[in-house]
């Protein structure tokens, strides 16, 4: 199939959510139901839908809405009366031509045993639509529920499915795994295992240059080129995150143990960093890491705490000695008070575990389910 054929759903979907998405923003009409009710036979007759692919439109629109009312809750936007937040507020939400479309089992048929899909599309249902996809992820295609998308990518189509795994019950912990996440380390434990510095830092340094040089040309092949590299180090910093999140699982399942965290909550606009370090504070997903441990964690059973970050790079992990003097350097830690010396962001993933560790004792998160 030619990728035209695979952009015209895409396209027709994503124009006629535009006219929902203006029409949901001129009437204040975001309830699924109303909106439905005002738009749905003009976008299926002016943009050539399906009914049920009307209606995951307009559900589209409805949860885009449902989300920037949630952003702007959580000051994600900005605080009230700023620039940022205003202008989200003062125009309706759009919708890129090649924006992920939702499908569900009305209009994508899933055949695993044949490993095809038969899909609507503006052109009629097409039947036998072969797909690949790796042996891990075709097994747990038997555990597909719900809707999946349409999503365009580099030139390519993929079709995202929703799993339903069922979840191991969390166990009791045998104390926890301290996790420090910083800028010149991405992730350090208590055990003392520091996880990916070096090799990560050089690559950002040299993808930082390589974008600087690229942006002094301002040509069109200059802007594709950037966004060819700006995807690639998206790439990167996944596949990164996913690698150490499933090393700390792993270690603290080895040693039935928990996981203890920072709260990332607003990390960006909380830590100081030096002009040199700023680059690579704002280039890291350390959310999107917090959110790979979480997930793989509830996966394997494994329980997970978020502790309050303050202090814990000043705190001496041996006496609770707090201080600003105690961080001597960005690696070293020694203590004022007992004189012990570590390496600080060692002392800093102690103090994460030992919060975590009296968190979950005083039952200040919830308890694994009793058998």
């Amino acid at each position: 199939m030619t990728r035209t054929l695979w952009r015209r759903p895409l396209r027709a979907c994503n124009r006629a959510a535009n006219a929902a998405s203006e029409v949901a923003f001129a009437k204040d009409l975001k309830r699924r139901n109303m909106l439905q009710d005002a738009v749905y036979h003009r976008i299926k007759a002016d943009f050539d839908l399906g009914a049920q692919a009307a209606v995951r439109t307009v559900k589209k629109v409805c949860d885009a809405y449902a989300t920037l009312k949630a952003n702007i809750r959580a000051a994600n936007c900005g605080p009230d009366g700023s620039k940022r937040r205003a202008k989200a507020e003062s125009k309706p939400i759009r919708f890129r031509e090649t924006s992920a479309q939702p499908y569900d089992d009305r209009i994508l048929t899933w055949n695993l045993d044949a490993r095809t899909v038969s899909i609507w599309t503006v052109s009629g249902r097409l039947k036998g639509i072969p797909f690949v996809g790796s042996p891990q992820a075709l097994t747990l295609l038997r555990q597909r529920k719900g809707e999946s998308d349409l999503v365009m990518r580099d030139g390519m189509f993929f079709l995202i499915a929703t799993i339903d795994i069922p979840e191991p019950e969390v166990y009791e912990p045998r104390g926890f795994l301290g996790v420090d996440l910083g800028i010149v380390n991405i992730a350090t434990t208590s055990d003392g295992r520091i996880m990916s510095g070096r090799q990560v830092n050089r690559y950002r340094r040299r993808r930082r240059d390589l974008r600087s040089t690229v942006q002094k040309k301002r040509t069109k092949s200059a802007a594709r080129v950037m966004k060819r590299n700006r995807r690639r180090e998206a790439r990167y910093a996944n596949q990164r995150n996913h690698i150490i999140a499933k090393q700390l699982v792993a270690t603290a399942e080895r040693t039935s143990r928990g996981i203890g965290l920072e709260d990332l909550t607003g990390i960006r606009q909380r830590v100081t960093a030096r002009k040199d370090q700023r680059a690579r504070l704002h280039s890291w997903a350390f959310a999107q890491l917090g959110a790979f441990v979480e997930y793989k964690a509830q996966r394997a059973g494994v329980p997970v705490v978020h502790g309050d970050p303050r202090n814990t790079s000043r705190q001496c992990s041996q006496c609770w000695h707090t201080h600003r003097t105690n961080r001597v350097t960005q690696a070293r830690f020694a203590c004022t008070s007992c004189g012990i010396i570590l390496h600080a962001d060692h002392n800093g993933s102690r103090n994460i575990a030992h919060r975590a560790d009296a968190a979950w004792q005083r039952g200040a998160v919830n308890r694994p389910r009793t058998p």
